[in-house]
This record gives structure tokens, sequence and C-alpha cells, in this order.
């Protein structure tokens, strides 16, 4: 089918080197990971779909950021010149090599060398999107176009740094970065798949699509991206990251939402 599905933010494989030098302990680091999103839409694959995860975690590095969205105060040396060093990102400390976990805790002891930067860009940041760009290419090559959906969790609460900062949230926020990233349909049946379902959905609020929405989603071309985030309560205990008894019955639904998508892209 000519959908890709992508998981940037559940990888879980923390360095030992990284967690030893944190001032954070291994599960208020785990606190900005997307935890199992990637084992809920591992179904993708049976409607014939592929599913590219990120296997390093989003506190390491963030590739739903632009390559170089760096924050001059968390390193010694100078950036490199095509250093994003203003984004909104960056001054909320969530940049490609992020300087806080999701609740507003820093990650770092020290301040990192320059060269550390670099070295999980161009060894972590720029291979996860060189294969999400061949994955896209050869979809548009057999199909003539391609649906990326990328695949997140979101805190139940609002977070200190998010515009609904200590809000309860619904079941299931999609991005299309305000109608620019993907043609209606695709917005409209996952909207309809989840609400016939029974889950509240509502589109672009607090989250409208990250970078890889807006950089990949270019309906004109035949190439559509949407974001889907699901409310971690649904399927998991936050305190602990550990999976809760809706893991499964929500695993089933975002099958069955998944094959009416393919079946709207097919169309």
């Amino acid at each position: 089918v000519p959908l890709v599905f992508a998981s940037p933010h559940s990888g879980r494989a923390y360095p030992a080197d990284f967690v030893a030098a944190s001032r954070l302990d291994p599960m208020t680091l785990r606190r900005s990971e997307d935890s199992f999103v990637d084992d809920l839409f591992a179904g993708v694959v049976a409607h014939g779909a592929p599913l590219l995860c990120a296997l390093f975690p989003r506190a390491y590095c963030d590739v739903n950021r632009e390559p170089c969205e760096l924050d001059p105060t968390m390193f010694t040396g100078p950036l490199p010149e095509r250093a994003n060093t203003r984004s909104p990102r960056v001054l909320a400390g969530l940049g490609t090599i992020p300087r806080v976990v999701a609740s507003g805790a820093e990650i770092h002891a020290a301040r990192l060398p320059v060269a550390e930067a670099v070295r999980r860009i161009e060894t972590c940041y720029h291979p996860y999107h060189r294969r999400l760009v061949g994955l896209l290419d050869a979809t548009v090559a057999a199909f003539a176009g391609v649906l990326l959906v990328d695949c997140h969790s979101m805190p139940s609460i609002g977070g200190p740094s998010d515009q609904d900062s200590g809000l309860a949230r619904v079941d299931v926020v999609l991005g299309d970065c305000f109608a620019t990233s993907c043609a209606p349909v695709f917005t409209q049946v996952a909207e309809e798949s989840f609400r016939a379902l029974g889950y509240r959905v509502v589109r672009n609020s607090p989250y409208a699509g990250g970078y890889v929405t807006r950089h990949y989603g270019k309906p004109r071309q035949g190439r559509h991206a949407v974001q889907i985030e699901l409310n971690r309560a649904l399927y998991m205990t936050e305190a602990d990251h550990s999976p809760g008894p809706g893991f499964e019955p929500l695993r089933r639904d975002v099958d069955r939402v998944v094959a009416a998508l393919a079946a709207a892209a097919a169309e």
C-alpha cells in the first residue's frame, strides 16, 4: 500500500555513557519517550506498509527537529555555522540534542563538547532521515504517491512548555499542519475512524505536526504527511512506563484505523 509509518520517539536503547553522565535517573530520562508506540503500530507491516523506528531515545537525539537545532548554552566550543540556535524548540530546551526531558528536568550534568552533538547528528539523525527518504521515494516510485504517518504519544496532562500546560488531553490529536501537509481526505478518514471507535479526537491542538510532518508533507507533489498523537493514559502507566490493560484494545483499534487509511490511500 502507498503508506509509510515512522516512530521517531519510541527508541529505548539508552547508551550507558549517556545515562551515567546525566543528572537524571533512568526512569526520569524516559519522560520524553513515546513508549511502545512502535509496538502499537507494528501491525502496519501486515497491511503492506513499512514501519521505521528510531532505536535511540529522543532524549539523546531528536529526529523530529531540523538537522541542527542546537542550544549554544549546552556546549563547549563554537557551534557549526548552520546551527539554528533561536528556534522555539531550542528556546524550550527541546532541540535536536535536547537540554530537558518533557517534564522540564535538565538532562545533562555538564556542558557537552560540540563534537558530541555533531557525532550524534551524524550517527543517529542523518541515518534515520536517509532511511525515511529512501522509503518514501521507493513508495512514490511504486504507487506515484505516498502518505507518511508520523506516530507519537503524548502525556495525558499538558507539560510545562506546552500551550495546554496542566490540562487534561483528549485521546487522539491529529496534526496536518493546519491542512497543509496532506490532502484533507486523509485527516478526515483518520478522524472519522478513531471517532467511530469511541475516541475523542481533535486536530492540530496542541500538536499541529513537527519537523517531519512539515518537511515531508508536500501534497501537491503527491507526498502527504499526517501526525498521530495517542494519549499515553489509554495504554500505559505513565509513572513507570509499563503497558496497561488498554494496550491490546488500542493496538487493535490502531490496526482498524490503519486499514481505513490504507484504503483511502489506495483510492
